[in-house]
């Protein structure tokens, strides 16, 4: 999205709307599905990372990973794909306030409601083999 070219705000069949966050493996966006008209987001690998074998596996697997998971806190993966040698994850968009935005203006009840349901998810993606490495506050 950043302008220099009119293909930059869209990869493979998803208009790119405005980023939502970026970490280690790439820069997540919401975006339209323009098959199935609805949004998604999705995760583009890192800029220039496209190229380096090891990044691009590490990128699939997780993409891989993610998508054998199937638990009710955790974002469905909806397809893995490349587009002008950029790899993308798109996944379900779950709209709603981020847990670092609601962090300190809990009641302790919910906070409790709300890492118990985190730790169903995690233990969901354990018993698919997955392990992962960070579990941001987002």
């Amino acid at each position: 999205m950043s302008g220099q070219d009119a293909r930059d705000d869209r990869i493979a069949h998803f208009k790119l709307l405005g980023p939502l966050g970026s970490g280690g493996m790439g820069v997540v966006f919401r975006a339209l599905d323009e098959k199935l008209e609805r949004e998604v987001a999705v995760k583009v690998i890192s800029e220039g990372r496209g190229f380096d074998a090891t990044f691009r596996g590490r990128f699939l697997r997780e993409g891989k990973a993610a998508a054998a998971v199937q638990h009710p806190t955790v974002a469905t993966v909806y397809e893995i794909g490349e587009d002008r040698e950029r790899l993308y994850i798109a996944m379900e968009l779950i709209k709603g306030r981020t847990l670092r935005a609601l962090v300190g203006s809990l009641p302790a009840q919910r906070a409790l409601e709300i890492g118990a349901d985190l730790a169903e998810g995690l233990g969901a993606a354990h018993a698919a083999g997955v392990v992962h490495r960070q579990t941001p506050p987002r």
